[in-house]
């Protein structure tokens, strides 16, 4: 990342923390902390359990629901359900698990992004992988961006927010007039109900979900019991990432749109999706370590990470920013993928975890690989040659 877009992001996070930090050290939010902590680790004593349910739950309320072992099976399968409707142009939503398997680079037709920040990275072309989960161009400065839209979507507005707010949703609602298929993932899923919960802003949810084939892709990490516990890790995610009690806009989808206002028969495809297909992704979960799968997505570890703040989106995997990030890619990837996604980068001072309201200990889980990796021959060569130098000199140098 260049010099001016690592000040701006530092910038973007001191006002994330400024904003949060009263709400964070709430009565009402150290209850909910607590209590989301109890519904992860039951979650995931109980992942079998509430996997199947889950499944059975779908299936009673009209949606399709497929299973993916690996990115590239999550991929086949999304590729079959465009080709049943000839689709040429898809909206997508936020969603860090589409990141996580790569879908708009695997994907040959037109992917337009609905969120402001993702579709201003889109649009950038080049050097484009996000910095915040929430916040993926937190790093670029109005003017950066003002630029960007002029000369990608030939206009010429001035460096104003509100301008460039028009033209980039001007463009992407005429870009998607003709779609019929949505994607996106989902910030929670509700075992029982068999309910998908996705928070957002600026409504661009409600556009995805509308097309005639809505395709919902998250990991399984993400199924918790109650629609009450998926509400519960929304709202503690919301405060930790934004520095609100809530979003402006709160979705459940708990089936395709339907209606039974003519004489109580119940037909589909109202307004909304006529199909809503979800994609559960194992894609390495299985396998991960326990604290790993706790992850809510507020990405305040990476707000007060010294060395997320000094080196950026470079010290991560994917969508999956920071120790965290790193952290995952020995699971989705391999001990390779994991050493060159900083593994060595951590200093192992903890501030992720401090910050962390799942309290995930990165820094121990980094630590540990560490050793991991020297055993299967990835470490820094700067260590080895200490090393051969302590065996043959009885001295580092």
């Amino acid at each position: 990342m260049k010099k001016s877009e690592l000040e701006t992001m530092r910038k973007s996070f001191d006002t994330v923390k400024s904003r949060s930090n009263s709400i964070k050290d709430s009565e009402s939010t150290k209850r909910l902390t607590k209590r989301v902590q109890e519904i992860k680790k039951y979650s995931f004593e109980n992942k079998d359990e509430l996997f199947n349910q889950v499944i059975d739950s779908f299936k009673r309320n009209g949606i399709e629901v497929e299973f993916a072992k690996t990115s590239q099976d999550a991929l086949d399968i999304i590729d079959g359900l465009i080709d049943e409707y000839d689709a040429e142009v898809i909206a997508k939503a936020k969603s860090n698990t589409l990141g996580e398997i790569n879908l708009k680079n695997h994907l040959k037709i037109d992917v337009v992004e609905t969120d402001l920040g993702d579709r201003i990275l889109q649009l950038k072309k080049t050097d484009n992988k996000p910095v915040h989960p929430t916040g993926p161009a937190s790093h670029l400065n109005i003017e950066d961006i003002t630029g960007i839209v002029n000369e990608s979507l030939d206009v010429n507005v001035n460096p104003d927010a509100q301008e460039i707010m028009r033209a980039v949703r001007a463009d992407v609602l005429k870009r998607l007039e003709n779609a019929r298929v949505g994607i996106s993932g989902a910030n929670a899923i509700a075992s029982e109900e068999g309910s998908l919960v996705m928070v957002h802003n600026e409504g661009n949810i409600s556009i995805v979900s509308l097309k005639d084939l809505h395709i919902i892709v998250a990991g399984i990490d993400k199924i918790v019991p109650t629609l009450e516990d998926a509400i519960s890790i929304v709202k503690l995610e919301t405060i930790f990432a934004t520095g609100s009690y809530v979003t402006s806009y709160m979705n459940v989808i708990s089936g395709p749109s339907k209606t039974a206002d003519i004489e109580k028969k119940l037909i589909k495809n109202m307004y909304g999706a006529e199909r809503v297909v979800v994609i559960l992704l194992d894609n390495g979960r299985s396998e991960a370590i326990e604290e790993c799968l706790y992850c809510i997505g507020c990405g305040n570890c990476i707000v007060h990470c010294p060395v997320y703040n000094a080196v950026g989106n470079e010290f991560g995997f994917n969508n999956y920013l920071g120790g965290r990030g790193v952290a995952m890619s020995k699971f989705i990837e391999d001990d390779e993928t994991c050493f060159n996604s900083g593994l060595y980068m951590c200093t192992l001072c903890g501030l992720c975890t401090l910050n962390c309201p799942l309290s995930i200990p990165t820094n121990e889980i980094l630590e540990n690989m560490r050793k991991l990796s020297t055993d299967v021959g990835f470490y820094p060569r700067a260590h080895g040659k200490i090393k051969d130098n302590v065996s043959k000199n009885d001295s580092p140098y």
